[in-house]
């Protein structure tokens, strides 16, 4: 997976996520189509997502890669944090915020703040923290300030809600890279999970019903905290 230098070009847009995984399946889609429109797109995982019941950090790592690959390669990197301690500590908030500073993106996607799993909660914690951080000036972070423009949130949630999002992408276009890249996750989605439907049946049922709100095959919903604006009434669709 690409490194971030100092040099490299500002990112349109990071997906930070508690675990692998987490990007792709609550955005994997909307990360697929901004690509694909040429924008610079980064996922940062905050921990390696270890122990769980098939998984181990290699077998992890080489999902991560792979479902990486599927969506089209955006730049990505691992935090480091403790997989099920993930806390919004002041240390977590410095290394978190000085990531924004060296790789600058313009909007950040965090996952959706209400949610069953402690680590997804305190990952959204520390995004809206560390994105404050981000743009302070007589502190010991590195890189110059920098301010995000604005934070979205995907739902990847461990709590059965009906979401009322803010706006639903419509990727119908980028559903088949979405569900390539989630089946990378072997273990964490098809090992032990020999249901009908399966569980990436599921997820399609999901982006169908999400497509179907908006006149569309497919689609990823997203909330915001914060009013979005319009230029003109064709920006809609």
């Amino acid at each position: 997976m690409p490194n971030a230098s100092h040099d490299m070009p500002p990112l349109d847009a990071l997906f930070v996520a508690p675990h692998p995984d987490d990007a792709e399946l609550g955005a994997g889609g909307t990360i697929v189509h901004l690509l694909r429109m040429g924008w610079r797109v980064g996922i940062l995982d905050l921990t390696n997502g270890e122990p769980t019941p098939h998984g181990s950090p290699e077998i992890r790592l080489r999902e991560t890669q792979a479902a990486n690959a599927a969506l089209g390669n955006p730049w990505r990197e691992n935090l480091g944090l403790p997989n099920r301690s993930v806390e919004a500590t002041l240390e977590a908030r410095h290394q978190l915020a000085a990531v924004f500073r060296r790789v600058r993106p313009r909007w950040l996607f965090a996952p959706y703040w209400e949610d069953a799993h402690p680590d997804h909660v305190a990952a959204t914690q520390l995004v809206e923290a560390a994105r404050f951080w981000s743009k302070l000036t007589k502190c010991d972070i590195p890189g110059d300030p920098h301010h995000p423009q604005r934070v979205f949130y995907y739902y990847c949630v461990h709590l059965k809600l009906a979401p009322q999002p803010a706006f639903v992408m419509d990727i119908s276009d980028a559903w088949e890279a979405k569900l390539r890249a989630m089946e990378c996750y072997h273990s964490q989605f098809v090992v032990g999970r020999e249901t009908t439907p399966s569980f990436l049946d599921r997820l399609r049922d999901e982006a169908s019903y999400w497509g179907k709100t908006i006149g569309r095959k497919y689609g990823e919903p997203f909330a915001s905290r914060e009013p979005i604006g319009l230029q003109g009434m064709s920006d809609l669709i």
